[in-house]
Parts: structure tokens; sequence; C-alpha cells
């Protein structure tokens, strides 16, 4: 009661609610902010994780082995994993795409029909034309599947031709000369990451072949895991199977780099947000140590009267403790709101600015993705009650431990 009392008591009964109102806003703006911006970065995470690993694979085999008559038997023992849900013989080459008066660089990926229809991420995201067709005809014919960006930069859509260069063609007298051949736009994918929608074309294994000068080689065979964390344990039993002359990575090794930045920058925003909230709760100190000075008359009267110093103690921790628990209540709902109406958040300020706020080009993603890991929430919101906590002992104690005496000695 008495700790509530202080809490309202305006500046002339000897209160501080101003501070203590700049210590909620502060520790609310704080706790809902740390949430948000862990919650985007975890979305961020598992999006770019989905769909990189969704378009690429999780294992890859590479090396000697793909060249033998073995080949097609090792993939099928492959297939054969427990947790494996795909392993597809590739080949990727970059070639030079013309389109309509247009021209860019492009990475094409041969893969056999099956292979492409069983990757979900493309067969499932096709924005216009189909794979009907795809694959018929005398070496898989010449129907190609194109990024979306990419056809649209190129001036190209379903049943347009689009003429591929390739610097490494057939095998001539005089060595490699550059292979040129018009392909029919079959349809474009958009799997709503810009450097797989702008860069990439998919055509038949054997036109790949063919075109790239490959015979019956391919570059390397790619498997899909059920769980791709399972990656690393599954590395042992995929080069028992390919035997000594291949080389096997996983997704890990292939995107070391990337997400050893990613996983940097995410430990890094999280200690300068946590200092946010550290310097917000060194507010309650403040509000605390001038409500202990202006209520030093009323801790001698309540200690005349028999209060002991625990209870002097207990009043002024749960002043400091009242006013971090709100804050971090309020910043709690802010945060996990904030973070469930995200795609509407950005919608209207959007339609309130008039400009694109998340550009893919620069993003790789089309919106802000946010995810909410409760673990990590909990452990925010642990924290940061008992950081306000603990910023509310000292003053507190000092509280406790004031003489009645000379409280009241010019009283």
């Amino acid at each position: 009661m008495v700790a509530g009392r202080y809490l309202r008591a305006k500046k002339s009964q000897g209160g501080v609610a101003l501070i203590s109102i700049i210590s909620f806003i502060g520790i609310t703006l704080a706790v809902a902010v740390l949430i948000i911006v862990m919650s985007v970065m975890n979305g961020f995470r598992s999006e770019l994780l989905n769909r990189i690993l969704g378009f690429n694979g999780h294992v890859y085999v590479a090396g000697g082995v793909l060249q033998t008559p073995e080949r097609d038997a090792m993939v099928m023992r492959l297939r054969k994993l427990p947790g494996v849900t795909q392993a597809a013989p590739v080949i990727e080459a970059q070639a030079m795409a013309l389109g309509m008066g247009q021209i860019s660089g492009a990475i094409v990926r041969g893969l056999a029909p099956a292979d492409l229809k069983a990757t979900e991420i493309i067969a499932s995201n096709i924005v216009s034309g189909s794979l009907e067709g795809f694959g018929d005809g005398e070496y898989g014919g010449d129907l190609i599947l194109v990024g979306d960006d990419l056809a649209r930069n190129l001036g190209v859509q379903a049943g347009d031709a689009l003429t591929l260069i390739s610097p490494t063609g057939g095998a001539t007298a005089f060595g490699a000369t550059p292979q040129r051949k018009s392909y029919t736009v079959a349809g474009t994918f958009k799997v709503g990451m810009s450097q797989y929608d702008q860069a990439f074309i998919y055509m038949p294994l054997a036109q790949a072949q063919l075109f790239f000068g490959r015979d019956t080689g391919v570059d390397f065979v790619e498997m899909k895991l059920a769980d791709p964390d399972q990656a690393v344990d599954m590395k042992p039993d995929v080069a028992r199977i390919s035997g000594p002359a291949s080389i096997v990575t996983d997704w890990t090794q292939k995107n070391a780099s990337y997400w050893g930045a990613l996983q940097v920058e995410r430990n890094v925003m999280f200690l300068i947000l946590t200092m946010l909230l550290f310097i917000a709760a060194m507010n309650i100190i403040s509000g605390l140590v001038m409500l202990v000075k202006n209520k030093s008359r009323d801790i001698a009267i309540l200690r005349t009267m028999g209060a002991g110093q625990g209870s002097i103690l207990r009043i002024f921790f749960m002043t400091g403790a009242t006013i971090g628990l709100l804050g971090t209540l309020t910043g709690l709902g802010i945060g996990v709101l904030f973070c469930t109406f995200i795609g509407e958040i950005q919608q209207f300020v959007e339609w309130a600015t008039g400009a694109q706020v998340f550009n893919s080009d620069v993003y790789f993603l089309t919106r802000v993705p946010a995810k909410i890991d409760w673990i990590e929430v909990a452990g925010i919101t642990g924290g940061a009650l008992a950081m306000t906590f603990v910023a509310s002992l000292p003053s507190a104690w000092r509280a406790s431990r004031l003489d009645p005496v000379e409280a009241l000695r010019y009283e």
C-alpha cells in the first residue's frame, strides 16, 4: 500500500511521478525493441534458410566418381539412405542470356525433369506457363524454365524465344568453342528470393550436357534431406557409398561465411539492445534515489513507529520493481503484437509514405519476416525483470539503513 502511494504521489508531496513515467517508457521501449529486432532477425534466418535449402541441396557429392559408369547406381544407393528425400545429378554453369534486345548473365542448372518436378520450391511457384512438355523430345527438347525477375529484365515471357551463349561449348579440333542456341521459355518461377529469381534458368539434364559439352558427365549430385540439420551426420554414410574418389560437402560448408556473418550480427545486435535495456533500468535508480531523499522524514517516522529495516527495504524495492514489472509486461505486449501484425504494418507504412520500405533487391526477401521464439522472449522478459529488480535494490537498501534520529534532527 505504501509503495503504491509513493508511486502515485505528486511532486508537491515528495513524489517522482515524472521520473517514474520516464523509467516506465524507457523499459517498455527497450523490451519491445529487443523482442521485435530479435524476432525479425529470427525471421530472416528462418526464411533465408528455408528458401536457400529449398532451392539448393543439403549434401553434395563431387569428384571423379561422377564420370564413371557406376554413377547412376551410386545415385540410387544414395536415394535409399534413411532421411534422404532427393538425390539428383546436376549440371550448373554460367551463360549469357539474350532476350528481346536485352542481355544478362545467368546461371543455368541442368536437372532431370522428374527431379525438377520433385523440387517443391520451383514446381509450386510457377507464375506463368507450366512444366508441361519440359524434358520431352530428343535430348529433353528445347524448353527452359526462367526466373521471373530475370525474364522481366530480358523482356521475355512464357512462349517466347531466349538465346543462351555458353563460353564452354562442344570440343572441336581448335579446342572448346562458344555454344549458342535458342530455347523456348516454358514458364517462369518466383521463389521470393531475388538472388535466385534474377539469375537462374533450368533446362533438362540431357540438353545441358549437350549444350555445355559435358558428354554424359555431371558436375555434382545434389542431395536433400528431411532434416537439413542432419547433413553433417549424414556425410560419413554418403562418403562410404560414393567411394574414395568422391568429395562430399554439406550446406554448412558451402554457406559457412554467410551464416557465420549472420550469427555474429545477431549476437552483436542482442548485446547492443541489452545495453539499452540496462540504461533504461538505470532510470529506476535515479528515481528511487530522489524518492528516498524526499521521503526521508516519512522513513524516520515509520521507523519510530516500529517498522523494521526489512519493511522499509520492501517498500522501496516494490516501488522500483513495480515500474520494472509494468514496463516489461507492456513492452512484451507491444513487441509480440508488432511481430504478429508486422505484415500489415509494412503495408500501412508503404501506403502512407508511397515508397517501398523493404526492397527485395537489397534484402533478398519481398517482405519483412518475423518469427517469435517464445523461449527467447521468455529469456528477454526474465532478464528485463531481473535487471529492474537488481536496479531497485541499492536505493531500497540505502533507505532501510537511514538513521531516524539523523533524519528528524532538524525537523
